[in-house]
């Protein structure tokens, strides 16, 4: 006698409210994988600096004599205080507690009568390293010095990237957009990776940028890969040139597992989103535009207001309804929709994204 299927439900709420499952993913995943720290063009020459944080610990990326660009931990080798702040430019790092400097490379350089000391070899005392991947003038970085390749995370990623943003290596953020968010960073990751919920919600990215009928979302590694067709030209909120590249016409997404998502418009229009939690139940997304050379753009100052007032407010309002309703007593995990034919209206991506979040915490 055959049994009936199941349906495939969602993660319980639990992933998303339990301060020990976020402290797992702080001290597991979110140590463990690829994170957004900041873009090339802050480091341009030798000394320039900035500082970011991953998964609770504060970190910073500099630019040695050598032009390699380095991270580190943004803690002094003798008593722990912090090195820097914020950005700019040094010919050494100094503590602003008692004066140890060091090399832009890391290495300990002086520090105020450490002749002193008996057995001190500085060559032994340096900053703790970081791993970081430049990848098309993004800097991304990883905690876990075993990491896998960004490239073997998200295999085709860097190549389809350059295909549809010829000219990506020289562009620079023109403007960045900070979304707060009262909601696990799950919730909106898994809100920004469907289109099941697009035509409802989303009006003006439904009706002036893609046709989400055509909208489709597959794995590529660690990687959610959205394509749609986009809306014709006389629909379009803003001009395109169709003859300025191949893909000139189309809509692509690449969402980077955990917490980071190269999108790009129709036009070759590159903006990204990237996520950072402050909790189970609070996170910040931003979202960033650029331009050749950060120079100043009105269509692209126009498509980050519209898409502020459109898009990003639309889904702060479905995100933090869904964080409440996770905490209701009355909720119980519903049937995920999974199309065998995938398209908009399927949910074969949140199936994807449930199971490396389940990975991650219940490994």
């Amino acid at each position: 006698m055959s049994h009936p299927l199941k349906p495939v439900r969602s993660l319980e709420a639990r992933y998303y409210t339990d301060p020990a499952i976020y402290a797992r993913e702080v001290e597991g995943l979110l140590s463990r994988t690829w994170q957004f720290a900041g873009h090339i063009s802050q480091v341009e020459r030798p000394g320039d600096y900035f500082t970011f944080e991953i998964a609770g610990q504060r970190l910073f990326c500099i630019r040695g004599r050598d032009s390699v660009i380095r991270a580190f931990y943004n803690v002094c080798q003798h008593r722990a205080h912090e090195l820097v702040s914020g950005q700019g430019n040094c010919k050494v790092v100094v503590c602003p507690y008692h004066a140890w400097s060091y090399e832009l490379s890391g290495e300990l350089r002086t520090g105020p009568n450490i002749k002193v000391v008996p057995g001190l070899d500085k060559r032994d005392i340096c900053l703790s390293e970081v791993r970081i991947e430049d990848f098309h003038g993004f800097l991304f970085a990883n905690l876990d010095p075993h990491a896998r390749p960004m490239d073997e995370w998200f295999p085709k990623v860097r190549e389809e990237l350059a295909s549809f943003v010829p000219h990506i290596t020289a562009l620079k953020p023109l403007e960045w957009v900070e979304i707060p968010e009262a909601c696990n960073w799950k919730v909106s990751v898994e809100n920004y990776s469907e289109c099941y919920h697009c035509s409802i919600n989303h009006p003006t990215f439904s009706t002036g940028v893609v046709k989400p009928e055509t909208y489709d979302i597959q794995p590529q590694g660690h990687c959610l890969r959205h394509t749609t067709e986009c809306q014709n030209l006389d629909r379009m909120s803003y001009p395109v040139d169709l003859a300025s590249n191949p893909h000139a016409g189309e809509y692509s997404s690449w969402f980077l597992w955990p917490m980071f998502s190269f999108q790009v418009y129709p036009g070759n229009v590159l903006n990204t989103y990237h996520w950072r939690p402050h909790g189970p139940d609070r996170c910040t997304v931003w979202r960033g535009w650029y331009t050749v050379g950060g120079v100043d753009s009105e269509v692209i100052r126009r498509l980050a207001v519209q898409d502020r007032a459109t898009t990003v407010e639309e889904d702060i309002r479905i995100v933090e309804s869904v964080q409440r309703g996770l905490n209701s007593k009355g909720y119980r995990p519903g049937p995920l929709v999974l199309d065998p034919q995938c398209g908009v209206n399927s949910e074969h991506s949140v199936q994807k994204l449930q199971q490396w979040m389940r990975e991650a915490v219940d490994a």
